[in-house]
């Protein structure tokens, strides 16, 4: 059994609006043959209690190490009381199969976790009472279970009350789980010779041999009648419906999305401490004319480690943006200190937690993933959302709403960007869009591509609706709004009845509407929830140059290269010359056919006390070939083995090398090596057949 790692949990009272997120291809699982012990687990030993996104999920892992961390997860998921050493419903569930294994299966040729009896032990466990009609004149024996307001029906969702019936078809094999509209009382009565449709004749007669029973047959819920028509009404066939399925839906199986997207990102201590968040991203244009990706995210807890007489953990921020067609843009990795006293901790530990960030990017539409990850509890968390930045010729538009709670006035002597500032004004929010009657309705979004004479023309219409019928409708003139292109609408939610609203906004021209964009809410009964504690990260103004490098980066990573050279030019003027940054230049001019300048861009970067960046050593190899400087690119990739070892891609590279140096014996050596490392390389293969089928000729020097 696995030892639980102990944290100090802040909790976070999350009222989630979830977003589930699908598997990438899960609508088939792919065909392959699992080991026994995995056929095993999956089809017999979980087999009531796993989700479908689950099964599918399992069957697309290509590795029993993979396979055995997911099923570490599945557990972790399901226990009830995770502060503990023990999994009480593994421990539960492996004894329910064990005894429906050993009592279900005596008298049928199948193990008892196939039986009717089996399937229902294990998923809702051990009935208050049985009832046993064994022997008696006139009907097949037959079992009633009855359940009432046990723990286990209560979490699945099911009625405080309920019988389940089983019985011998036939006086012969397994016993039978009951339905009254499909088996009807007939099927328990041995020798009843009426209509098989009159289920009400059938019913007395099972009265006249027993009344407890003959209500079961007509009804597994007590003390429901049958419909007019003599028939049992459907609820219990609903009932039954909903126990076959309750045990695999009693988790929020997006968890296994999760492993499969990220089991190949995170590290393995992390891989099977998925937890649940919400989270929000918006874009915003900055009033240097930089568009910034602002987002949120709140963990379902925070895990924080006593080091001496504080509390601490470290987080990491990871991000990734792909476009649309699923090329990487953009990469980064933040941290984020939390340290506090025992004070701070008593106190914090009371609300939920959130981190906000932002971040610059090019125009485009773009897959945003956010990961995160304590290092104290080793668990993360993620979210993902598509954003759209607008390019310079968009035209008139408004921007998504961010719905806030509340707004305080932005410090003016920091010109830091801060998350969520709009203008002067901060908006706070949550993800899940939860407001009480005491909080105002915060609105915030951006009014953009107006000009004076559309400005002066402008208005917004603001409307909340509820069930599509109107609750609420007002306007202002937008020209009045103080901090243009930013927009910040305020009201009272203490004349809303609680209850779920859309609102909506419209920008009108000369009265015609040009643009709109809405959100939804939820107004509480509840006076007041929790609201989260806030860790936000600072960037520098939109002037400052560090942003050329990194939305040069972009351009490049985007395949946007006369763009990206105009900003990482510019950064190097500037003397930003990271790594990174050199190396999409150097990128750049290699794809301008410009060789000789990209190795020159990156020669300070070969130096020996120099940042090993292996991707530059390969790049300034490749110039130097393209360059036909042969013996500087022989020269690069001998010293790069020394620095990171002998691999495929360095050798190809040295053989190409000593091919143009007239120096073939060295390059099928070299060659020949490579494909000793690696024999999965056909097109090496066949350059080096084809310096073989050569005359020989002597190395020159």
């Amino acid at each position: 059994m696995y030892q639980k790692s102990v944290f100090i949990s802040v909790a976070a009272a999350v009222l989630a609006v979830c977003f589930i997120f699908g598997v990438a291809g899960a609508a088939s699982p792919l065909k392959t043959k699992l080991p026994a012990v995995y056929q095993k687990w999956l089809d017999e030993e979980v087999v009531y209690i796993i989700s479908s996104l689950e099964r599918d999920v399992f069957l697309k892992l290509q590795s029993d190490r993979e396979r055995d961390l997911f099923i570490e997860t599945f557990w972790k998921r399901r226990d009830p009381v995770p502060v503990t050493p023990e999994n009480e419903f593994k421990i539960e569930h492996e004894r329910r199969l064990a005894y429906a294994n050993k009592y279900y299966g005596r008298t049928v040729p199948k193990p008892g976790w196939k039986t009717d009896r089996g399937r229902m032990y294990i998923i809702l466990g051990e009935p208050n009472d049985i009832a046993h009609y064994y022997g008696k004149t006139g009907i097949y024996d037959t079992e009633v279970w009855f359940y009432q307001e046990k723990d286990e029906t209560k979490m699945l969702g099911l009625p405080p009350g309920f019988n389940l019936v089983f019985f011998q078809e036939g006086s012969v094999g397994d016993f039978k789980l009951y339905s009254p509209t499909q088996d009807g009382p007939m099927a328990i009565l041995q020798d009843y010779r009426g209509d098989p449709r009159d289920y009400e004749k059938a019913y007395k007669n099972l009265q006249e041999i027993d009344f407890n029973l003959a209500s079961a047959s007509m009804s597994l819920i007590p003390g429901e009648t049958y419909g007019a028509s003599g028939r049992p009404l459907m609820t219990s066939d609903i009932l039954l419906q909903k126990i076959e399925t309750s045990a695999a839906d009693r988790v929020d199986d997006k968890y296994a999305a999760k492993f499969l997207e990220y089991k190949d990102i995170v590290e393995v201590e992390y891989s099977t401490n998925y937890l649940d968040s919400d989270g929000s991203m918006i874009v915003l244009r900055d009033p240097s004319g930089l568009y910034f990706v602002h987002y949120a995210i709140e963990p379902a807890r925070l895990s924080i480690a006593s080091v001496g007489l504080e509390y601490a953990t470290m987080l990491r921020l990871n991000g990734s943006v792909s476009s649309a067609d699923g090329r990487p843009v953009y990469q980064f990795e933040k941290t984020v200190g939390v340290r506090m006293d025992e004070s701070q901790k008593n106190e914090l530990g009371r609300m939920p937690f959130m981190v906000q960030d932002l971040f610059p990017l090019i125009p485009g539409t773009y897959k945003v993933s956010i990961l995160l990850k304590n290092e104290a509890s080793k668990e993360f968390c993620s979210f993902e959302r598509t954003v759209v930045v607008p390019g310079p010729d968009s035209g008139i538009g408004i921007t998504a709403p961010l719905l806030g709670y509340r707004t305080q006035p932005a410090d003016p002597e920091r010109h830091n960007l801060k998350p969520f500032r709009f203008g002067a004004t901060l908006v706070y929010f949550q993800p899940n869009r939860t407001l009480t009657k005491s909080d105002q309705i915060v609105l915030a979004f951006q009014a953009l591509g107006l000009d004076e004479t559309s400005l002066r023309k402008a208005r917004l219409r603001f409307e909340i609706t509820r069930d599509a019928a109107p609750v609420k409708d007002w306007e202002r003139d937008l020209s009045g709004c103080p901090d243009l292109p930013f927009v910040v609408e305020s009201i009272p939610a203490d004349d809303l009845a609680p209850a779920l609203y859309t609102v909506k906004i419209r920008l009108l021209v000369d009265g015609r509407e040009i643009a709109a964009s809405g959100e939804e809410f939820a107004l509480t009964p509840l006076e007041t929830v929790p609201r989260p504690w806030i860790r936000a990260k600072l960037m520098p103004d939109g002037g400052d140059p560090s942003y050329d490098g990194i939305l040069g980066r972009q351009f490049e990573a985007a395949g946007r290269p006369a763009e990206a050279r105009v900003l990482l030019e510019k950064a190097n003027a500037e003397g930003l010359t990271l790594p990174d940054n050199i190396l999409a230049l150097a990128r750049v001019y290699f794809q301008a056919g410009e060789y000789p300048a990209a190795a020159s861009l990156l020669n300070p970067f070969l130096s020996e006390g120099a940042e090993a960046v292996y991707e530059i050593w390969i790049l300034a190899a490749e110039s130097r070939l393209k360059a036909e400087d042969f013996a500087g690119a022989v020269d690069v990739l001998d010293r790069a083995m020394a620095r990171f070892g002998v691999n495929p891609v360095l050798l190809n590279l040295l053989g190409d090398g000593y091919l143009g140096l007239n120096r073939p014996a060295d390059a099928r050596a070299a060659w020949e090596r490579s494909l000793g490392l690696n024999s999965d390389q056909p097109d090496l293969r066949k350059k080096l057949d084809a310096l073989k089928s050569r005359a020989p000729v002597s190395d020159v020097d």
